[in-house]
């Protein structure tokens, strides 16, 4: 197994969602000479595009990308494959004398990449069967709840639809007795698995919301409610993953009748925001960071100027 001193160096750009990280790293890519690893759990799907904020195709002919449209959205993905891709991403990078800049984005992955997959126990085929039978006679919100009692942060950060995680969250518990999200406060201990520096863009969260907002509503303007539409008619339908993703399972539940758009899009605003405060909690770990505080009239160009400056 390689240690930090045998792998590439590179760059991690952190920020919350619509802090303006992506923008930057593409001016960042390049001033540096590098290309883009993205780290995003729902940009790993092609055709979802408008809902995740997926960096154009222009924009993506300026600057190589990596680990998008790598998946059908009725294919599933886990923190240990997108780690893997990521890491073959980040070599083939550096073996082309580039720098990777890796953008992040999703907690769980980025945590997996930068710090190493939480080794947890194995799975419990008889247990597991065990919550597959509750969750067919009374539900999947009925496991939440259940994992609520037991793990309530791990249930804050999880989707009450999102079986997958919940049932590992509590298989976790039942095995070692303790709440997955105590298990995973390992991470960050022995620091990371890449050498280089890492830059963290932060906004007042006033701002921050307030850009939330617009670009929720920008999402629905572009097409959102008819991308959702589109990937609900394909032949193999959406993995229970691709699903919940943020403002698709809204959506969803809109054009399934069980809300208004109004209200979607209100949800959709409301879950972006708490989101962004989960990933403000999970960048602490970062605590190599040097945050770079952005002014709410400041420019895309004056923000990539900083940070390439603190990079080179």
């Amino acid at each position: 197994m390689k240690s930090a001193e045998d792998r590439p160096e590179l760059a991690l750009i952190l920020g919350v969602t619509a802090s303006g990280k992506s923008d930057c790293a593409l001016a960042v890519a390049e001033a540096l000479n590098g290309e883009i690893v993205s780290v995003d759990s729902m940009q790993v799907y092609r055709g979802m595009d408008i809902g995740t904020a997926k960096p154009t195709v222009e924009e993506r002919a300026r600057v190589p990308h990596h680990l998008i449209d790598i998946l059908e959205p009725s294919e599933a993905c886990s923190a240990a494959f997108f780690a893997a891709e990521a890491d073959k991403a980040i070599a083939e990078i550096a073996a082309r004398g580039r720098l990777p800049i890796v953008v992040g984005g999703t907690p769980l992955y980025l945590m997996s990449l930068m710090f190493g997959m939480f080794e947890g126990p194995s799975a419990d085929p008889d247990l597991r069967r065990q919550l597959r039978a509750v969750a067919d006679d009374e539900g999947t919100a009925t496991l939440h709840l259940r994992l609520e009692k037991v793990d309530p942060n791990g249930a804050e950060r999880i989707h009450p639809n999102d079986y997958k995680r919940i049932e590992r969250a509590l298989e976790v518990y039942e095995l070692t007795g303790k709440p997955l999200s105590e298990l995973q406060t390992q991470w960050g201990a022995d620091g990371l698995r890449y050498p280089g520096r890492v830059i963290g863009l932060r906004r007042e969260k006033d701002d921050a919301s307030r850009r939330i907002n617009a670009r929720v509503k920008l999402m629905v303007e572009m097409g959102l409610v008819e991308e959702v539409r589109e990937l609900l008619k394909r032949p193999n339908g959406l993995s229970e993953q691709a699903r919940q993703g943020l403002g698709y399972a809204q959506i969803i539940d809109h054009l399934e009748g069980r809300m208004s758009l109004a209200d979607a899009v209100e949800q959709v605003k409301i879950l972006t925001r708490r989101f962004a405060k989960h990933q403000r909690t999970w960048y602490r770990k970062f605590h190599m960071a040097q945050w770079v505080d952005i002014d709410a009239e400041e420019s895309k160009a004056s923000i990539a100027e900083r940070v390439v400056g603190l990079l080179r």
